[in-house]
């Protein structure tokens, strides 16, 4: 079939599927869905091709909402561990302000691919770092997604305050408000796509209170108005960044996020963890979204987000699998697993469930992203889907097939269909030598530490 005449794909018969009333499956055309089928019946459509879904579990797209693909440059990295975030920080600021633009491309490469393989169809980065070296980093990042055919949402991160003036980065990596404004103009305007089905888009994310001005949130909030593109950054991930906030600004981290004007259901942020009541409530009053970064949290013992009274206040929570050096993989499906076993710690068993946290890695994180066309299976949906095969000794004895996945711990995706295309068969990214990739990137890794000891 041509482009100009897609084929109708149905997806037929899953052994289950995250969806209502398509136990028979779905029918795809022109990168949509275009029917649910019932149990036990046939299309409407006219079928142009079928694929035997009976051993596939069917998920929307998993869609991370937070992540540094640049970080798995530094994974495992000797001086990092066993560190909190401001330490740990401090430790990494002075590497990363030695990488070089081929190694960006080869960290994003390696961090989009990790993920696609594991059920990821849509992802947002924030990158914050811009030495001199790299200041069309986000250039580099649309170049790559772009190869591997995925959708992403790709943040114009930025850091303004350096140690000079109070902050926690050091001077080689930040930039000026002039330069930040600038870029993330130009950005916006040569690559943020506003329609239906969007591949490319871009948003605005000032790294975190402790690394820029006052003027620069201010001002970043009034251009994102003005383009109509989210707002992103870190907010309240640790004690310490609360204390910055109230020694600095006088104001604890969600008052501080309102004298800025950004409280409003145009942002999202990560982690969200140290939030009192009035808090909570102020968020959700203004419909601002939590990405929720378990392992992250874990692995930097910040702490736990309060997911169900930030839903219950009005506030979207979706998932993010964030740096890969505060969590060490990319890995989205796993991510759901901690997810809900760490949410079970916080809230007890029978009230977090697998369905609970499909829907933040779905449609919560479509929103959080300002999406409605992406994060679930519904006739009119982008047709991104995520397909898993329970055929490894891990999954032997399981019942349900849904909660099997994340109960028995799944880790890679048998298929992944991102706008009708396959881009994952047989657990193999279509067109990429993983081999060669490995090398290119670990390489890349070795040179990242060497500048870094000069």
């Amino acid at each position: 079939m041509s482009d100009a005449n897609p084929a109708a794909i149905w997806i037929k018969n899953p052994l289950a599927i995250f969806a209502k009333d398509s136990d028979g499956g779905v029918v795809i055309k022109d990168q949509k869905i275009i029917e649910l089928v019932p149990l036990g019946a046939i299309p409407k459509s006219q079928i142009d091709e079928v694929y035997d879904a009976s051993g596939s579990v069917v998920l929307p797209g998993l869609i991370n909402t937070h992540h540094h693909f640049y970080q798995t440059l530094t994974r495992a990295y000797p001086e990092a561990l066993n560190k909190e975030l401001f330490p740990w920080l401090k430790s990494l600021y002075k590497v990363w302000a030695n990488i070089q633009p081929e190694m960006l491309a080869v960290s994003t490469e390696l961090a989009l691919s990790e993920l696609l393989l594991s059920g990821c169809t849509t992802a947002s980065d924030h990158h914050y770092l811009f030495p001199s070296q790299l200041e069309n980093a986000i250039d580099i990042q649309v170049e790559e997604a772009q190869k591997i055919g995925m959708r992403v949402v790709l943040t114009r991160g930025s850091m303004s305050l350096g140690k000079k003036d109070g902050g926690l980065p050091p001077q080689s990596v930040v930039q000026t408000k002039e330069q930040i404004l600038t870029d993330s103009e130009r950005l916006i305007k040569a690559y943020h796509e506003s329609e239906e089905g969007a591949m490319t888009q871009i948003a605005l994310a000032p790294c975190s209170p402790f690394s820029v001005t006052t003027d620069l949130m201010i001002e970043t909030a009034e251009i994102a108005q003005q383009y109509d593109v989210r707002l992103h950054t870190h907010l309240a991930e640790t004690i310490d960044e609360e204390n910055f906030c109230l020694d600095k600004f006088g104001l604890r981290t969600v008052d501080y996020l309102e004298s800025v004007g950004w409280l409003s259901d145009r942002t999202w942020l990560a982690h969200g963890i140290h939030f009192n009541q009035q808090e909570i409530q102020k968020l959700g009053d203004f419909g601002v979204g939590i990405c929720h970064c378990p392992s992250s949290n874990m692995m930097l013992a910040s702490g736990i987000c309060h997911s169900l009274e930030l839903e219950e206040a009005g506030s979207t929570i979706g998932l993010g699998v964030d740096g890969s050096a505060s969590n060490d993989g990319s890995n989205m499906i796993a991510e759901l697993r901690q997810a809900m076993y760490l949410q079970r710690l916080r809230y007890g068993a029978s009230k977090i469930t697998h369905q609970q946290v499909y829907n933040w890695a779905t449609k919560g994180s479509a929103t959080l992203l300002g999406r409605s066309d992406i994060g679930e299976i519904a006739v009119g949906k982008q047709s991104d889907l995520a397909l898993f095969k329970l055929d490894e000794l891990r999954f032997s004895g399981s019942h349900d097939p849904l909660a099997a996945l994340l109960l028995c711990g799944a880790q890679k995706a048998d298929r992944v269909m991102i706008a009708g295309k396959w881009r994952v068969v047989d657990g193999k990214i279509i067109g990429k030598d993983e081999a060669d990739l490995i090398y290119r990137h670990s390489n890349a890794a070795k040179q990242l530490r060497q500048l870094a000891s000069v």
